[in-house]
């Protein structure tokens, strides 16, 4: 799949939501950070209509986007602000201050204040936010500064001042004021900041609608904008924290056999990464989840201050906005579809199972029976803090990682269905211009030899436009000595069909081989003349970069033209890849293993269950040629076997 094949798919599945999107070019560098009220219409607007040169350039670098969902508009902006002093994007605007988000401050002294501060201290005093506005953060001060009559003045004076006059402060330059009176007057701010400024919000609405009735309306205007200021200061957030902890927040979803874990990374308060995961799973969902974190954290010795854990989640709940009934598709198609994914250093299943049963084991002897069993175990175990809160600001942060998890797994859902849809489509449209009436078999060869050493070839299988992987064969060439790509081809047709007629196996509506005139001759030669198949045969001509160049079909073969960007194309070149991926891995396969036999298989006193023995203690050939004779004792090889094993490597390797 090419890159705006890959992104017009992803475009396809954003949210309805607020958040922030990173663009990512070739090397997967991140390159731009922005939020957006609604991520589906701000990114699709970069890929659509016109733009100036600025935004022309970046539009021309990205290759790939991510994204990250939040809650309000606020946490965007704010998150926004925390990516791109950790990624740096080369298309950002980036602040030389490094400019921060303004807190509200009641000072640790002997006669506290209210101020509003940009810096975080570790000074015992009292911080609310972050907040996005400055301005709304210095207007709510005023508001509470006539509310609560805490010390105005940086220095204390030697006599009250306005202040006092106006009942704003307790002149504590004048008498002693006890410090009852600030704990009291302390509590009242918190809990205002803390969500209790719903009832100062109602009593300001109860005397701008008075001041409204008695014809005051610069008051009730003046009224008015502190409520407008509350609401925005005030408006709910969770990605900063006063407190600047590193926490690792933990959420994740599961839906039709599938889990995404998602874990969200804030550091000195402030979240600036996350990453997700998204497998198969077999077990208790909330089991199989905490079995994740412990390897997690086996995997990562660097811990955080503390750790936020969810609560159990029910399969298939709380489904995002946007989300739409392409979620419905089965847990099958899913694991099928990632199934024929191109091998790309993942696990094959049967070690992804026993992982997870190996994990499953491990969750249950540390006892994570439930969430707080399981925090309680894994808190023990790491000794490091670990919650699973219940509300508040901790329970919200968990949320928002449920809530990317859930939309990510159904984005997964979405691209296999999506994929499903333009895979078969393909095919049929791939058929239509072969002039075949049906198109859902098609098996594929390609033969693999150097200067015709190892020669051999292998087929793979795609059943309505994807891989069926356990059909896939592979074959050593027999018959064949040296580079002779037409015998080869003629030996593997007939091996194979022979083998389809013996026992009645399904014939394909398609054979493809790779390359030109010759191998196609020489296939429909042995099908028609020697096995009496008549299956029609093309052949996937590669260019100088050994690209999918153009296809032929038949005896003559005629060329069939596709568009190179069609659907059509694309399935082309994923067969093409998929057979030489396939054959040159066994090629290498058996070229390795002829090598280990040539060397110590010609070592008088080595047969096959030595051989393999010395394989598996030292690794490779490469580290017995550097062994000493001390070495071999573990393997029962005596001095003068060890000598000879050696002498004969080394020779090999000098001459």
């Amino acid at each position: 799949m090419d890159y705006s094949d890959n992104i017009r798919n992803k475009l396809a599945l954003l949210p309805d939501l607020p958040g922030c999107y990173l663009m990512k070019n070739e090397e997967g560098t991140i390159i731009y950070v922005g939020k957006a009220k609604v991520l589906k219409n701000r990114v699709r607007s970069y890929f659509t209509g016109s733009h100036n040169g600025k935004t022309q350039r970046l539009v021309a670098n990205i290759v790939d986007f991510e994204y990250i969902v939040t809650s309000s508009n606020m946490e965007a902006l704010i998150l926004e602000c925390n990516l791109i002093k950790k990624h740096m994007p080369r298309y950002n605007v980036l602040l030389k201050d490094d400019k921060t988000f303004p807190y509200l401050k009641i000072t640790n002294e002997a006669h506290p204040r209210l101020e509003v501060t940009r810096r975080v201290l570790k000074d015992k005093a009292k911080y609310f936010g972050p907040y996005p506005n400055s301005y709304a953060a210095q207007q709510t001060k005023k508001l509470l500064d006539r509310m609560y009559p805490l010390r105005k003045c940086g220095v204390m004076p030697k006599e009250v001042c306005l202040y006092y006059h106006m009942g704003q402060c307790l002149a504590p330059c004048e008498k002693e004021v006890p410090k009852s009176a600030y704990d009291e007057i302390t509590r009242d701010i918190a809990s205002f900041l803390g969500g209790g400024h719903e009832a100062v919000k109602k009593d300001l609405q109860q005397k701008m609608q008075e001041a409204a009735e008695e014809l005051y309306f610069e008051r009730a205007k003046e009224l008015r904008d502190q409520i407008i200021h509350i609401d925005a200061l005030m408006e709910k957030q969770k990605i900063n924290t006063a407190d600047t902890k590193d926490r690792d927040v933990f959420g994740y979803a599961v839906d039709k056999g599938w889990m995404c874990v998602q874990i969200l990374y804030m550091r000195q308060g402030k979240m600036i990464q996350r990453h997700s995961s998204a497998f198969p799973f077999y077990g208790e969902a909330y089991s199989d989840f905490m079995s994740y974190v412990t390897q997690y954290y086996s995997d990562n010795p660097a811990l955080p201050q503390e750790i936020l854990l969810p609560e159990a989640v029910s399969e298939g709940t709380e489904k995002p906005s946007g989300a739409t009934a392409a979620a419905a598709v089965t847990a099958g198609k899913l694991a099928a579809a990632i199934d024929s994914e191109d091998a790309g250093g993942e696990l094959e299943p049967a070690e992804q199972d026993a992982e997870r049963e190996a994990a499953a084991a491990e969750a249950t002897a540390v006892g994570t029976v439930d969430a707080a069993g399981g925090a309680a175990a894994l808190q023990e175990w790491l000794g490091v803090k670990v919650l699973v809160p219940q509300r508040g600001l901790k329970k919200q942060m968990v949320g928002m990682a449920c809530q990317n998890s859930r939309v990510a797994l159904d984005e997964k859902f979405r691209l296999i269905e999506r994929d499903e849809e333009r895979t078969s489509g393909a095919a049929f449209g791939l058929g239509q211009s072969l002039g075949l009436e049906s198109l859902n078999r098609i098996e594929a060869f390609d033969n693999s030899n150097i200067q015709g050493t190892n020669p051999v070839s292998a087929m793979v299988v795609f059943i309505d436009g994807k891989p069926a992987r356990k059909e896939y064969r592979k074959y050593k060439v027999r018959t064949v000595q040296g580079p002779d790509d037409y015998e080869t081809m003629r030996e593997v047709i007939r091996r194979r069909y022979e083998r389809v007629l013996k026992e009645d196996l399904p014939q394909p509506d398609l054979i493809v081989v790779d390359g030109g005139k010759g191998q196609i001759s020489s296939a429909i030669d042995i099908l028609q003349n020697e096995l009496g198949l008549y299956i029609p045969v093309c052949g996937l001509v590669k260019d100088d970069k050994h690209k999918t160049a153009q296809l032929l079909i038949g005896d003559s073969a005629e060329p069939v033209p596709l568009a190179r960007d069609s659907q059509e194309f694309y399935l082309l070149q994923r067969i093409q890849d998929e057979v030489h991926r396939f054959a040159i891995t066994f090629h290498r396969e058996q070229r390795g293993k002829s090598m280990v036999t040539s060397k110590l298989d010609s070592i008088p006193g080595i047969g096959e269950k030595r051989r393999k023995l010395l394989l598996k203690h030292f690794g490779s050939l490469k580290k017995i040629k550097e062994a000493s004779i001390e070495d071999f004792r573990p393997l029962s090889i005596g001095e003068k076997l060890a000598g000879q094993i050696l002498a004969a490597l080394n020779d090999e390797e000098l001459s």
